[in-house]
């Protein structure tokens, strides 16, 4: 440290302060303004892309809720038509299963009117083969019983025998 107080000059130390002085008021005056204003620009740019990047942000929130709110809408449509369908469905399938029984009722009435019809069919027409077979029969005992004047005679006889006068 001495050896720097005794190789001080005065003059040296004067020039050196006055080069330093008018170099810094050069760069106040050209660098300076130049040097904060882009500086400020800059500073101004990155808030800007910061802003922006919020707004893209709640922009995207915003989005996801749309869709979110869409999707609940759109699941909820899903499951009405569903529900619809299935609704639908089950009134079809009653309807049908209503018109069958209803078919079935009404063929099982015709079958059981043509049952009926055909057995009063079978009835009638046991009955005409009977009554046939009955007047053939009474045909040929008549004729037998009938074939002498012996029988005849007899026949009459037994049958006044049974009549009773009042």
């Amino acid at each position: 440290m001495e050896t720097l107080l005794n190789d001080f000059s005065p003059g040296l130390f004067l020039v050196s302060s006055i080069l330093l002085i008018a170099l810094i008021l050069l760069m106040v005056k050209f660098a300076w303004k130049p040097i904060l204003t882009a500086l400020e620009e800059r500073e101004t740019g990155i808030q800007n892309a910061l802003d922006a990047a919020d707004q893209a942000k709640k922009d995207m929130e915003s989005l996801t809720a749309n869709n979110d709110a869409l999707l609940k809408e759109a699941r909820a449509e899903r499951e009405a038509l569903l529900k619809e369908a299935r609704e639908l469905k089950d009134k079809m399938i009653s309807d049908a299963k209503a018109a069958a029984q209803a078919e079935g009722d009404k063929m099982l009435q015709q079958a059981q009117e043509a049952i009926e019809s055909e057995k009063k069919a079978a009835v009638a027409d046991i009955k005409k083969q009977v009554a046939s077979l009955s007047l053939a029969i009474a045909e040929k005992v008549i004729k037998s019983e009938l074939s002498s004047d012996e029988k005849q005679q007899k026949m009459v006889a037994d049958a006044l025998g049974d009549m009773t006068l009042n």
